[in-house]
C-alpha cells in the first residue's frame, strides 16, 4: 500500500456532489491503479455511488454530515467548524495521512481553511492561486489568480519560483520560461513594483528558470513563455477575460455552423477540425486551480465542472505528488 498516492477528497463540494465527485474518482481509477482515495462526506450517499465500481482497497470513506455550503462566506465556513468534509480533508493532509487534498467546494472557504490548518513553506510570505492555461505550444502555469490583490516585489519573485517549480513538477522534461504580466514589454513600462521585480530577477543568476522579462495580455497564448506571473487582481481579470473570449468563440462558431444550409454542409465537412478546436478550448482539460505556498498542496476543482473535469483535477493531483512540488519549491526558494 505504501507506494500508492493518497488523495484526500472533499466529496461534498460543488454542483451535483457527491455523485459527480465519485463518478470522477471512478473514471480516474480506470487508468490510475496507483492512487488511494480518502473520501470525506456523507457515507451513505458516497457508498451508493462507489460500491461495486472500485475495489475496497483503493478507497476509504470518512463519514461526516457537516458540509461547507457554496453560499458561505470564508468566515462562516471556518465557523462551521472542524467536522465539515472540507476541514477534515485538509486536516488529513496536515497530519500527513494523505499527500494532497482536492475540493470542488467554495474557493474562499478552501483558501481560508487551508491557511488555518497548514503552515507556509519557509521564506514564503503569501500563498498564490495558480492554474493551467492552453497556449499554442502546450500549457502555461498562471499565477496569482486572485488570492492576493496587492503584491510586493518579494511576493512576485516567490510566485515566479513557485510557478516554475509547479511547471517542472507537471512537465519534468521541459524548461520553465517565466514572464511578468505587464502593460508593455519594454523595461520602462508598468508600476514601480513590477519594474523592481524585473530588475531583481534579471540580476539574479541563481534562479532555476529562464527569465523572459515582461509579457503583454495579447501574447499570453503564443507559447513563448510557460509561467506567467502577476498580482491577483490583474491575474483574475486576465483569467475571466480569456474564459469569456473562449466561450464567445465556441458559441459563435456553433451558431455560424448551424444557421443555414451552407453552414450545415460546411460544418459536416469541417467536423473533425471543429472537434479538435473545441477540444483545445475544453475547460475540463485544464480543470483545477492549485493553491501553492503552503507546506502541502491544495487543489481546487471548478465547482461547475462535470465528472470528467473532476477526474482531470485528480490527474493534476497525481502529477504534483509524483513531481515532488513542495520540495522543489523549498530547494529553489
Amino acid at each position: 500500500m505504501n507506494h500508492l498516492i493518497k488523495i484526500a477528497v472533499d466529496a461534498m463540494g460543488g454542483d451535483g456532489s457527491p455523485k459527480k465527485i465519485i463518478d470522477g474518482i471512478v473514471h480516474h481509477h480506470k487508468k490510475n491503479k496507483d492512487t488511494f482515495y480518502q473520501i470525506f462526506g456523507d457515507k451513505n450517499q458516497i457508498f451508493e455511488s462507489i460500491k461495486d465500481k472500485i475495489e475496497q482497497r483503493f478507497y476509504e470513506i470518512s463519514h461526516t454530515d457537516e458540509i461547507v455550503k457554496g453560499t458561505d462566506s470564508p468566515l462562516e465556513a471556518a465557523k462551521r467548524g472542524k467536522k465539515t468534509s472540507m476541514w477534515l480533508a485538509i486536516e488529513s493532509v496536515k497530519d500527513k495521512k494523505t499527500d494532497i487534498v482536492i475540493s470542488a467546494g467554495n474557493t474562499g472557504a478552501l483558501l481560508v481553511i487551508s491557511k488555518l490548518n497548514l503552515k507556509m513553506i519557509e521564506k514564503i510570505d503569501k500563498p498564490a492561486l495558480s492554474a493551467l492555461w492552453p497556449n499554442k505550444k502546450g500549457m502555461s502555469v498562471v499565477l496569482d489568480l486572485g488570492a492576493n490583490i496587492e503584491c510586493s516585489s518579494k511576493n512576485l519573485i516567490d510566485f515566479s519560483i513557485m510557478g516554475a517549480s509547479l511547471y517542472k513538477s507537471l512537465y519534468p522534461s521541459d524548461e520553465a520560461k517565466v514572464a511578468l504580466l505587464n502593460i508593455g514589454s519594454e523595461e520602462l513600462k508598468g508600476n514601480e513594483i513590477i519594474k523592481e521585480t524585473y530588475q531583481i530577477i534579471n540580476e539574479n543568476k541563481n534562479l532555476d528558470f529562464n527569465f523572459k522579462g515582461f509579457i503583454e495580455g495579447n501574447n499570453l497564448m503564443n507559447g513563448d513563455v510557460n509561467v506567467i506571473v502577476s498580482d491577483g487582481f490583474t491575474g483574475n481579470v486576465a483569467l475571466k477575460t480569456a474564459e469569456g473570449t473562449a466561450n464567445f468563440i465556441t458559441d459563435e462558431l456553433k451558431k455560424a455552423m448551424t444557421n443555414n444550409i451552407i453552414g450545415k454542409i460546411s460544418s459536416l465537412l469541417n467536423i473533425s477540425n471543429l472537434k479538435k478546436f473545441k477540444k483545445r478550448l475544453d475547460p475540463r482539460l485544464y480543470n483545477g486551480a492549485i493553491f501553492i505556498g503552503l507546506d502541502s498542496p491544495v487543489v481546487k476543482s471548478h465547482g461547475g465542472t462535470d465528472y470528467i473535469g473532476f477526474s482531470n483535477s485528480l490527474n493534476v493531483c497525481c502529477k504534483i505528488v509524483k513531481g515532488d512540488l513542495i520540495n522543489k519549491i523549498r530547494k529553489n526558494i
